[in-house]
């Protein structure tokens, strides 16, 4: 199986932590060179001591902050103006906050909109060129399971999600022929910061202790633990390697077992 990624180059959002920071590493163990990006230097500086350079990768971080789309632009055209070719592109920025779908104002969806689908897009217009000319590309979005199967009390991201799993299927179909593939990970409740929030969330909703509502959370999932971050980011890996070439267009879960439909 050919899982090397000797030559390529990443961008990972949002990888300063978490799932973002989790799939970097996963991808420079296999050999990427891993271009991180967030909106904190100090941080982002940090985490690029933490990847693997042990196949002579060259690894590096650009500041942008995705509430910003025209950040987001200038860091991808930054990219470029370096002479590289970005052959996968890891989309991923922190979810909305929760609240029930008639509590949400429109600013909230407007500003998640922009975060998640729009700031995805102008990076994908900026970067796709160059791996179609390449005839090697990966695109990997990080959203949710609630592309699956809704989420109570996270009516944005919700609702935001879906939108950039559908965005995500139409682009695997215009960019398959050109050795572009477009793929959507799903996490489910993995030991993160969001993971954090949205446990302390629930426990102020409904009365209970962080603590029992991470039990009541486990009790759900199959494997009957939550996830670990590397879990994840393998999975983002491997869907990143040559040998997953023909995987295109998919929602993959890496939950555990627990969205309950296909």
């Amino acid at each position: 199986m050919n899982l090397q990624l000797g030559g390529k180059n990443a961008i990972v959002c949002g990888s300063t932590q978490g799932l973002g920071y989790a799939s970097a590493v996963e991808l420079a163990l296999l050999g990427a060179n891993v271009t991180l990006l967030a909106r904190n230097a100090e941080k982002l500086a940090g985490a690029l001591k933490g990847l693997d350079l042990s196949k002579g990768q060259v690894h590096d971080f650009i500041v942008a902050d995705f509430s910003d789309i025209n950040q987001v632009v200038k860091a991808a055209n930054q990219f470029l103006d370096s002479g590289r070719v970005a052959h996968i592109l890891v989309n991923n920025t922190g979810g909305p906050p929760a609240g029930k779908a008639m509590q949400a104002t429109l600013d909230e969806f407007s500003v998640a909109f922009s975060n998640h689908l729009l700031c995805n897009h102008a990076l994908v217009k900026a970067l796709a060129p160059g791996m179609m000319e390449a005839g090697f590309g990966r695109i990997i979005n990080i959203i949710s399971t609630s592309v699956k199967q809704p989420i109570p009390g996270l009516a944005v991201s919700n609702s935001i999600r879906a939108a950039v799993a559908n965005w995500a299927k139409t682009l695997s179909v215009e960019l398959g022929a050109y050795g572009i593939t477009v793929n959507n990970v799903l996490p489910g409740f993995t030991q993160t910061v969001r993971a954090d929030y949205v446990i302390d969330k629930k426990a102020k909703d409904s009365g209970k202790t962080p603590e029992e509502v991470l039990q009541d959370l486990i009790s759900e999932i199959p494997a009957k633990r939550i996830g670990k971050p590397e879990e994840f980011g393998a999975a983002v890996a491997f869907l990143c390697s040559p040998a997953a070439a023909y995987i295109n267009g998919i929602n993959l879960p890496v939950d555990g077992g627990r969205t309950g439909c296909l």
